[in-house]
């Protein structure tokens, strides 16, 4: 009898370290990631997923007027809905990552669903921005097993976040406590200038957060870089 405590415990262990590999910031059980920049530097990356959306030209004038660089997380299937904004993007000054093509949650899809999926959105970016991703997020940012060898043979790290702003949900108040609250010496700050696969998505509560987050951090001594120079400074 005593063995039946025994191998509940252990199932919910297994359960527990499953789910710390699949979506954990710290994981790095499915392939390399990163969550974070140095704390010795004041610095920190501003992030944006899901991308790009009709929203997202707010998002950029906000940037320019601060000249504050950021790190775009795009999604191919909109990346070939609005080119010109996936352009726009990279032509202010901003780094574009992939954020898989179809926004699909890949845990028990199949590897080679997963790979097809990575390199449709670093073809469908590089055609129409000419930047070709060195950074990818996975959607929900839950990883699965194959994806380690599909950013492998398409040259992509992984990247998680130190602070996510959960700016699909919440409203700007919230959403821009939520994030100085936590912010920190290389933090990672992840928004939304999208949500998912939706056309004209309503991201009001993201651009008044990114309104006065911006200013606000920058008044605090902090300095915006783009996701490689926050991880390899001398780039």
């Amino acid at each position: 009898m005593d063995q039946l405590p025994i191998a509940g415990a252990a199932l919910g262990a297994g359960a527990a370290w499953m789910a710390w590999a699949v979506r954990g910031r710290s994981s790095a059980v499915f392939g390399p990631s990163v969550w974070r920049g140095r704390r010795d530097r004041r610095a920190v990356a501003l992030t944006f997923d899901d991308g790009p959306s009709e929203g997202t030209p707010e998002i950029l004038e906000i940037l320019a007027r601060y000249r504050v660089p950021a790190t775009f997380f795009q999604c191919g299937a909109n990346v070939e809905r609005l080119p010109a904004v996936a352009r726009a993007v990279s032509q202010a000054g901003h780094a574009i990552g992939n954020h898989s093509h179809t926004h699909p949650l890949f845990c028990f899809r199949s590897r080679r669903f997963i790979e097809d999926d990575l390199r449709r959105a670093q073809e469908a970016i590089e055609t129409h921005t000419g930047v070709r991703p060195a950074w990818f997020r996975a959607p929900f940012g839950a990883r699965w097993f194959g994806m380690g060898p599909a950013q492998r043979r398409l040259n992509l790290t992984g990247v998680m976040w130190t602070v996510i702003g959960y700016d699909w949900s919440l409203q700007a108040d919230d959403v821009v406590a939520r994030v100085a609250g936590r912010v920190s010496n290389g933090a990672i700050l992840c928004l939304h200038d999208g949500r998912e696969l939706r056309a004209r998505p309503d991201i009001g509560a993201t651009v008044q957060a990114v309104r006065r987050l911006v200013p606000l951090l920058l008044e605090r001594g902090y300095e915006f870089r783009t996701l490689s120079r926050l991880l390899c400074p001398t780039n």
